[in-house]
């Protein structure tokens, strides 16, 4: 078999993968605090007809080697963790990380997930949690109160009822990684802690790196549209021109057939 046939058809199929990155993306555009990924792709093993220094009849070496390449395989997906920007709304209690930094809420399972999108709200017994229903952590009761508030650093006061004066009610933790990208995705906008990322560094906003936390705003999705459409053209072409190169090898078959 010519071995174009088969490394043609490797590099239909890392066209195709990058296409699948990019649409994933592009659906994406309007998902709060999403984060565009990236195809990762490697060449594959290369089969060695001659070894480079390989010795000639006449004792001198060879400069170069006879390798051949077997196509192209998609080794991998990494999160581009950019700041998106940041949109401001009428609820107190959307919240968005100005720099880094993860909200950390409670699962069903009762693991910790981890998750930039702040669309918080009061559930009916008062807890603060996300639009999915998962608690943050640590678990916040809001209770009977008028001008809630939360500050920079997380912390959440209100105005009691007949009373002038603030209470805290407690404070709203976050959490980082060495390596963010080595989160695993568990849709949802969730993401749960690897090998790979590292253990989680806990803090709060405004201190030891840690983004602020800004009341009122809810950051955006950082994929580029623009960015996403320009990849997708060189994924088609690239798609083309693999499946260019199968039916040219098919015709070259066809001709050494007839001879």
């Amino acid at each position: 078999m010519m071995r174009s046939l088969y490394i043609a058809k490797t590099g239909m199929e890392s066209s195709q993968f990058r296409l699948d990155v990019i649409s994933n993306n592009l659906a994406n555009v309007g998902t709060k605090a999403f984060k565009r990924s990236n195809a990762v792709f490697a060449d594959l093993m290369y089969q060695t007809l001659r070894e480079p220094g390989s010795q000639l009849q006449t004792g001198e070496a060879l400069p170069t080697g006879l390798h051949v390449g077997l196509g192209s395989s998609p080794v991998a997906t990494t999160r581009v963790h950019t700041q998106g920007g940041l949109s401001t709304t009428d609820n107190v209690f959307d919240l968005a990380i100005n720099g880094r930094g993860f909200f950390k809420v409670t699962m069903p399972d009762g693991e910790t997930g981890y998750t930039r999108n702040g669309q918080l709200q009061r559930s009916g017994t008062g807890r603060l949690e996300t639009s999915e229903g998962y608690p943050v952590q640590p678990e916040l009761t809001l209770p009977e109160g008028t001008a809630f508030q939360v500050a920079a650093d997380g912390t959440v006061s209100y105005l009691p009822a007949g009373s002038a004066t603030r209470t805290d009610i407690g404070q709203i933790e976050l959490a980082d990684f060495i390596n963010p990208a080595g989160l695993e995705s568990l849709g949802g906008n969730l993401y749960r802690e690897t090998p790979a990322s590292g253990a989680p560094i806990n803090g709060v906003g405004g201190l030891q790196g840690f983004g602020n936390i800004k009341s009122g705003f809810l950051e955006e999705s950082n994929v580029n549209v623009a960015e996403e459409l320009v990849g997708m053209i060189q994924a088609q072409r690239a798609y083309e021109m693999n499946s260019r190169a199968i039916k040219t090898s098919d015709e070259m078959l066809q001709r050494l057939t007839q001879l």
